[in-house]
């Protein structure tokens, strides 16, 4: 009963550990996605305020090559 005892105590405290270790890889996770996040509404005000394309401009994609 003693050994049975110690061995769920020893699991218990591992356990607490590898808990404590997952909530500070959350944590550090959380503070870069945040980080990020920031990074991309600063990436869309910026593609947001530049100048639009003038209407009469064409895609690239919308010309004919030189070999037709």
């Amino acid at each position: 009963m003693e050994d049975r005892l110690t061995e769920l105590e020893i699991k218990l405290s591992l356990t607490e550990d590898l808990v404590e270790e997952l909530n500070r890889m959350v944590f550090r996770q959380r503070e870069q996605l945040d980080l990020l996040q920031e990074q991309l509404r600063l990436l869309y005000r910026q593609f947001q305020s530049q100048s639009p394309a003038p209407a009469d401009a064409r895609a690239p994609g919308d010309e004919i090559p030189p070999h037709y």
